[in-house]
C-alpha cells in the first residue's frame, strides 16, 4: 500500500508541474548554465524603472543564505490548494517552501534539518576556521529538484558538540519532497567517502573524505539519474582535496567517487557558488582550484584544470581535460583556475561547436572547445582563445542571443558578442562591481525585451552593507535601467552575502541576503 501511495503521488505531482512554465529547478536556470530565462513576458526595459519597478517585499527565514532559491508554478500542495512555491534553503539548515506571491503568509512548510535527538547544531564559523561564511555554517550550496520524482535535494553540515571530547561533525544529503518537506528514498544519507592513495591527509594508504574540512560550495548537479555533489575548503584549510560523489536519487545509494588529487592536495571545486556544468550527452564538467597537477605524465592529480567527466559504472572517469601550461605557477599564486563555475554555450558553428567558457582568478577566461579540451602542453595552451580580464573571476558568465556577460572583480559589466566560435567584447556599462565581482543573470521573452541582472555584494574581509540589484537593457548596458539605490528608501536591501544570483519569474526577481530573500517587481 505504501508503494502504492507514493507512486500516485509521484504521478499527480508531475502532471501538475507540466501544466505551468518558469521553473526554476536548478543553478542559473539550466544544466549549461547559461544563467538565462527565456519565457519572461512581464519584465522588459520600457518597464524596469525607478517609477514603475521596486521592492515588493521580503520573505524572512531564521539564517544566512548564500543558496540560490528555486521555484515551482502551478504546485498542488495536499490540503492547501494550488501554489507558485519558491524553495530557501538557510545556513541555519532550515528549508523553507513559501507561496511565491504572498510573501506576508507563513511558510507552506519549513523544515529544520538538524537531528534534535542527537543533539545537532549548525557548525560555527570558529570550528572551520575561515570567516567567509558567518556565523554558522549550515546549507550553502544550491539545491536541485527533479520534477519527475518532486523532489528536492540538498547538501547540509552540522555538529554534535562534546564537553570532554571532540566534536563530531556531519554532512548529510537529504531528499525531501517538495509538496511537504517529509524526508525521503530513507532520507538523510550521511556522507562518507575513501579513495587509494599517498595525498595530503592519508593514512594506511587512505584518503577519507573530512566533513569538517571538506566544504561544499559549488551547486548540485542532477543529470542521467545521477545526482552529483562536488567540495573544496573553507579558506584553504588543509589537509583537503577536491571530491566529486555520484548519488541514485531515488536509493540516496552511492554510486561512486572520485578525488581529483588523490596522490597530491587541494584541487578543490570551489566555482563560487555557481554550478558544474553537463551537455546534452550528460558528460559533467568540473574546474577545479589549486593543487597537484601531474595527469600528463601518468598521474592522477588535476589541480588547476577543468575536467570533462562521465558516470561509468561504479567509477567518475576523466574522459578529457585542459590545464593550463603555467599551471605549477598558478597553483603557487593561488591564483585559481576553478575560481568561477563554466559556461557552455549552445552549439557554435564549425569548426568548435561545442565551447565552454571559464573565467579564472588569474584574471583570464579560457574558451574552450569541449570536442577536444587540449590536456596539458608545456609552453602554450590548447584552447580557442584566451581573454585577459581587468580583475579575477568569481562566479559565472551568461548567456543570450550571442551574447555573453560578465563582471569580474573590480570591474564593470562586460557584454562579449560571440560570433565564429570566439568572444569579441562589444561594450561595457558605466557601472563598476567591487570584489568579487557579480554573476548575471539574463530575462528575456525568446529574442527579445531582454534584460540583464546583477547584484553587487561586499568583499571577503569587508565591512557588511546593503546588496544592490541593478537592471541593464541587454541591447545597450552603458547605463543600467534601474538599481535599488535610486529610491533607497523604498528598495534598499537588506545586508548581502556573497556571490548571490539574482533570478526571474513571472514578473519577480528574488536574491537571497543575510536573513531573508529580497522580492522585485512592477509596483502597482
Amino acid at each position: 500500500m505504501k508503494l502504492l501511495a507514493t507512486c500516485c503521488a509521484v504521478l499527480t505531482f508531475a502532471f501538475a508541474a507540466s501544466t505551468g512554465l518558469g521553473q526554476v529547478t536548478t543553478s542559473q536556470y539550466d544544466n549549461l548554465r547559461t544563467g538565462a530565462t527565456l519565457n519572461e513576458s512581464i519584465l522588459d526595459p520600457q518597464n524596469v524603472n525607478v517609477r514603475q519597478f521596486g521592492k515588493l517585499a521580503v520573505f524572512k527565514v531564521d539564517g544566512a543564505v548564500y543558496a540560490q532559491p528555486l521555484f515551482i508554478p502551478s504546485l498542488e500542495m495536499p490540503g492547501k490548494g494550488t501554489h507558485d512555491v519558491l524553495f530557501v534553503a538557510t545556513e541555519h539548515d532550515s528549508v523553507y517552501a513559501f507561496d511565491a506571491d504572498r510573501p506576508d503568509d507563513p511558510p507552506l512548510w519549513h523544515v529544520s534539518l538538524l537531528d534534535k535527538k542527537r543533539g545537532d547544531t549548525t557548525v560555527p564559523a570558529r570550528d572551520v576556521q575561515c570567516p567567509f561564511i558567518q556565523p554558522e555554517v549550515g546549507v550553502t550550496p544550491t539545491p536541485v529538484i527533479d520534477l519527475k520524482t518532486g523532489t528536492l535535494y540538498l547538501l547540509a553540515r552540522s555538529m554534535v558538540g562534546h564537553i570532554f571530547a571532540d566534536s563530531e561533525y556531519f554532512q548529510h544529503l537529504h531528499a525531501l519532497a517538495v509538496t511537504t518537506g517529509v524526508e525521503k528514498f530513507g532520507g538523510p544519507k550521511l556522507i562518507a567517502a575513501s579513495v587509494p592513495g599517498r595525498g595530503i591527509g592519508a593514512r594506511n594508504g587512505q584518503v577519507r573524505f573530512d566533513p569538517l574540512l571538506e566544504n561544499p560550495r559549488a551547486s548540485l548537479l542532477l543529470v542521467n539519474d545521477a545526482l552529483y555533489l562536488t567540495w573544496s575548503s573553507s579558506c584553504d584549510r588543509e589537509p583537503y582535496h577536491g571530491w566529486i560523489m555520484a548519488y541514485d536519487p531515488q536509493t540516496l545509494a552511492q554510486k561512486a567517487v572520485l578525488n581529483v588529487t588523490p596522490d597530491g592536495d587541494q584541487g578543490g571545486i570551489w566555482a563560487s557558488d555557481t554550478g558544474p556544468g553537463a551537455d546534452t550527452n550528460g558528460d559533467i564538467y568540473v574546474p577545479t582550484g589549486n593543487g597537484t597537477f601531474d595527469a600528463s605524465a601518468g598521474g592522477r592529480d588535476y589541480g588547476d584544470s577543468v575536467l570533462k567527466l562521465a558516470l561509468q559504472g561504479s567509477s567518475i572517469v576523466v574522459r578529457d581535460y585542459f590545464t593550463p601550461y603555467d599551471q605549477a605557477k598558478l597553483s603557487d599564486a593561488d591564483a585559481d583556475l576553478g575560481s568561477s563555475g563554466p559556461l557552455l554555450l549552445p552549439d557554435q558553428p564549425a569548426p568548435h561547436r561545442h565551447l565552454l567558457l571559464q573565467p579564472t582568478k588569474d584574471s583570464m577566461i579560457y574558451v574552450i572547445d569541449r570536442d577536444r579540451m587540449g590536456k596539458f602542453q608545456t609552453d602554450s595552451d590548447a584552447v580557442v582563445q584566451r581573454i585577459r580580464m581587468r580583475g579575477g573571476g568569481y562566479g559565472a558568465m551568461a548567456y543570450w542571443n550571442g551574447h555573453v556577460y560578465f563582471a569580474c572583480s573590480d570591474d564593470y559589466l562586460r557584454d562579449y558578442t560571440v560570433e565564429n566560435g570566439k568572444l569579441t567584447l562589444s561594450t561595457h556599462s558605466t557601472t563598476e562591481f567591487p570584489n568579487p565581482g557579480a554573476t548575471p543573470s539574463v530575462s528575456a521573452n525568446g529574442n527579445k525585451s531582454a534584460i540583464v541582472w546583477a547584484v553587487a555584494t561586499k568583499t571577503w574581509n569587508g565591512s557588511d552593507q546593503p546588496a544592490v540589484l541593478y537592471a541593464f537593457d541587454a541591447n545597450k548596458i552603458g547605463q543600467p535601467i534601474y538599481t535599488s539605490e535610486q529610491n533607497s528608501k523604498r528598495d534598499r536591501a537588506a545586508l548581502a552575502t556573497r556571490f548571490v544570483i539574482p533570478i526571474v519569474v513571472h514578473g519577480r526577481v528574488y536574491f537571497s541576503t543575510r536573513g531573508e530573500v529580497e522580492v522585485y517587481g512592477l509596483l502597482k
